[in-house]
């Protein structure tokens, strides 16, 4: 039997994905670039965004400058409640990047969501591979929320929105949930989550039967919101870095 035959080339990938990777534009944006015609392959414009790339070895060029992967950059920003976590938003709502107006940073994007009503620590980069780490469902860092809710939960309650409650079909749970203060109408809770389904918690709390007034996120792993101020950002560090990605 022949020997099988390994190929030494890197793989391919469609172009708008290595313009992507490289940290210069949403995979979104630099489809549009690729249409066009601003990106060029080999000396020839190409206006097919999936076109197949070999990086390294195919020359990439976007406005007649070579392709370079850009200056890695990561940020804490405590996002206000009012903001809609998107680089875009058709119904012309205010969104995230009006905090980052002004700035002078390279194309960033959010590492995951929050919610317009929501508030707290949002995390945005122009490297998608630690993007993708913090969102992990399985091996990313756990978020944790200070929520505030309508009425006071007693420790069933709260022991159940740990073990899973229905919504609609779907179980909803917490990794942890406790007590942190309460009032005579309200109290706020920690809920600890290790997944990140879409309004998990504002639905888990409704379906307990406790509906929530306030929701900030305080920490993702072991990186916390401590007192950056409402609406402002700061680079993380490199320690800060390497520990979120695990």
């Amino acid at each position: 039997m022949p020997a099988r035959a390994f190929s030494l080339l890197p793989p391919r990938h469609g172009l708008a994905r290595v313009l992507s990777k490289a940290g210069l534009a949403s995979r979104t944006v630099a489809a549009a670039w690729v249409r066009a015609g601003r990106v060029s392959v080999n000396g020839r414009v190409v206006r097919d965004p999936e076109h197949p790339v070999r990086v390294g070895l195919d020359a990439v060029a976007v406005d007649g400058r070579p392709l370079a992967v850009a200056e890695r950059v990561y940020l804490a920003l405590n996002k206000p409640r009012g903001l809609i976590t998107t680089a875009d938003d058709e119904q012309g709502r205010d969104t995230v990047y009006r905090c980052l107006e002004g700035a002078g940073l390279p194309w960033v994007a959010p590492v995951g969501r929050l919610d317009q009503a929501s508030e707290g620590l949002l995390l945005f980069t122009n490297d998608p591979g630690w993007a993708a780490a913090i969102t992990d469902p399985r091996r990313g860092p756990d978020k944790t929320y200070h929520v505030q809710v309508a009425g006071v939960p007693d420790e069933a309650v709260l022991a159940a929105m740990q073990d899973g409650l229905e919504d609609r079909g779907e179980r909803l749970s917490a990794k942890a949930v406790r007590l942190l203060r309460s009032g005579g109408r309200t109290a706020w809770l920690e809920v600890v989550l290790d997944e990140g389904r879409n309004r998990q918690i504002r639905r888990l709390a409704a379906a307990a039967g406790f509906p929530v007034r306030r929701l900030v996120r305080v920490a993702i792993g072991g990186l916390v919101l401590g007192a950056l101020p409402k609406g402002a950002w700061r680079y993380l560090e490199a320690r800060e870095v390497a520990a979120l990605r695990g």
